[in-house]
């Protein structure tokens, strides 16, 4: 009597006839065309739960010229690898990203913050988000070893 392997292990698997398609890369919807610069402003408010509600936070809704595009907040936070530091993170409604309106909401904000110097974190895989925080004056700062990029941003000394 021939024994029959009972242990997933023991069983030899069949070898696909063709690999496996890897899963095609999403990019994110355009918005449309780029907007004029000057037609982005930030709306000042109280910010809600754990958006800029805090000791030291700030929060600021943007607006386009269609309207409300997003957030950006402040808060000021205590985490490693920085310690104790302003962090800002923005958020712009899906059919308003890709028109630049990141771009410039990063730099008015930075520049109506009260903090000295701000910091983002963010998955070192979202382009976006780091090219238009780059555009607005915001430098890599990530230490070695992180799995988060770490962007910093100083106010112009004149």
């Amino acid at each position: 009597m021939s024994k029959v392997p009972t242990h997933k292990a023991a069983v030899k698997r069949r070898k696909p006839s063709r690999p496996t398609p890897k899963p095609k890369v999403v990019k994110p919807p355009k918005g449309g065309p780029k907007i004029d610069p000057a037609e982005v402003r930030l709306a000042q408010k109280p910010g809600p739960k754990n958006k800029g509600d805090g000791p030291g936070g700030e929060y600021w809704d943007v607006v386009g010229p269609t309207g409300r595009a997003g957030e950006v907040f402040v808060n000021v936070i205590d985490e490693p690898p920085l310690g104790r530091h302003a962090s800002m993170q923005i958020f712009l409604n899906q059919d308003q990203q890709g028109r630049g309106i990141g771009r410039v909401a990063y730099r008015l904000a930075a520049e109506a913050s009260q903090h000295d110097p701000l910091y983002l974190h963010m998955r070192k895989s979202n382009d976006a988000s780091r090219l238009a925080a780059e555009a607005a004056g915001f430098v890599d700062v990530s230490p070695s070893g992180i799995t988060q990029l770490i962007l910093r941003r100083d106010r112009r000394k004149d």
